[in-house]
């Protein structure tokens, strides 16, 4: 088997120590093996670079365990090339298991070039990641609070949300910051409304009619100023997201065009893929990493359904959400194909689907730096003559069916 790098070492990484293993050429112009453990301290890992620089090592691997990689790797990697592998790659010899054979059976899987390194982007994308990540998490924290407010105003029979579009707009926080301070009277309550809400404050009246006690406001009251802190904690993120993505305001504007994609998910896309395309030999390797197509899973040369690969959670949730935002517009090419899959395959698969287009769209606009190019909702009943014809035959079938008789004629040519 050829030897790939002449060098190397492989580090099997927890929590609190490291077990790490070298494979370099012996005297004998064979190989020889050391294996030594470090603690995973920073004084450690600064004795784990001592080591490793002293058998002049040239690739250091380390398989992804949860975050407890990280701080090895950001150690490392400005004065080694650091890989990081998927666990699933590195499985051990069956029956035999321990940290020493990890590191050996890696080692020599690294030296013989037998697994490929997960993409790991630059420090600035990292942080970058980790912001967004994190005010992704407090936007899903907030909306699980709101939710929360509305269970406790149904307890307490107030059916706000029923006539205000939404419970925490302007008229309506003021009606609970009202309730909360006991202020029950359902007339003096509706009359705080504002603007467009005045015209129905006559339903206003009958929905803030309940049993609002000292109990649900303690709740609510509580339930608001944590709303307030989420609200000053994704603001505060939101402006160093900003200082970060800087440099890449035109691949944010370029991402934007896509129909779907506000700027929070481009942000998150840019985060999650980084701006360098060259990284992914096609679209259909970005889909692939993204785990936003389905599996590989053929047995006797039939292919058989598999479910998509596991990928970052974050990027699957943004092209989700953007897929479900795509379906309301009208008249783009996305929501048509969605409607055309669901009609088949069902809501889950379509809006995967969907999300597959998002992302192979996002490659392109990257990889070439043009927007988005929108091919209309008639692109599928264009792009061929024989799939034109056959969907008129299939319509006129359906209106005769229904007992119509129908006659075609040509609109005229626009001037």
């Amino acid at each position: 088997m050829d030897r790939l790098i002449e060098r190397c070492s492989m580090l099997d990484v927890h929590k609190s120590q490291i077990t790490a293993c070298v494979r370099v050429p012996d005297d004998a112009g064979g190989r020889r093996q050391e294996i030594r453990e470090f603690a995973a301290t920073t004084l450690g890992l600064l004795t784990l670079a001592d080591w490793l620089r002293s058998w002049a090592v040239t690739v250091v691997g380390m398989e992804a365990t949860g975050v407890y990689w990280r701080p090895v790797f950001y150690l490392l990697e400005d004065e080694f090339e650091c890989r990081l592998y998927n666990a699933a790659h590195l499985r051990h010899v069956p029956g035999r298991k321990s940290d020493v054979q990890d590191a050996e059976w890696g080692c020599q899987l690294v030296e013989h070039g037998l697994v490929r390194p997960s993409l790991v982007p630059e420090r600035p994308l990292r942080e970058l990641r980790d912001l967004v990540r994190y005010r992704k998490a407090k936007i899903q924290e907030r909306t699980r609070e709101v939710q929360r407010v509305e269970k406790t105003l149904q307890d307490a029979g107030i059916k706000l949300s029923s006539v205000a579009s939404e419970v925490l707009g302007k008229s309506a926080r003021t009606m609970l910051d009202a309730l909360i301070s006991g202020t029950h009277d359902p007339e003096v309550l509706a009359e705080l409304a504002k603007g467009a809400l005045r015209k129905k404050i006559p339903a206003l009246r009958e929905a803030l009619q309940g049993r609002f006690t000292g109990h649900h406001a303690l709740l609510i009251g509580q339930m608001l100023a944590q709303i307030d802190f989420l609200d000053e904690t994704i603001a505060t993120l939101s402006e160093r997201v900003e200082e970060l993505t800087r440099p890449f305001s035109r691949e944010i504007e370029l991402l934007d065009t896509i129909p779907g994609v506000d700027k929070r998910a481009a942000e998150m896309i840019l985060a999650e893929i980084g701006p360098d395309m060259s990284r992914f030999p096609t679209e259909h390797h970005l889909a692939s990493w993204a785990g936003m197509c389905p599996g590989q899973r053929e047995s006797g040369g039939k292919k058989h359904s598999a479910a998509t690969r596991k990928g970052s959670k974050w990027l699957r949730g943004t092209l989700t959400e953007s897929a479900k935002a795509v379906v309301r517009t009208k008249g783009t090419y996305l929501s048509a194909r969605y409607h055309r899959i669901k009609s088949r395959r069902g809501h889950a698969k379509a809006t995967i689907a969907t999300g597959h287009k998002i992302l192979t769209a996002a490659y392109h606009v990257l990889n070439q730096g043009v927007p988005y190019n929108e091919l209309g909702e008639e692109f599928f009943y264009r792009k061929d003559t024989e799939n034109t014809e056959r969907h008129r035959r299939r319509l006129i079938k359906q209106l005769e069916r229904l007992g119509h008789q129908v006659t075609l004629e040509p609109l005229p040519e626009p001037a």
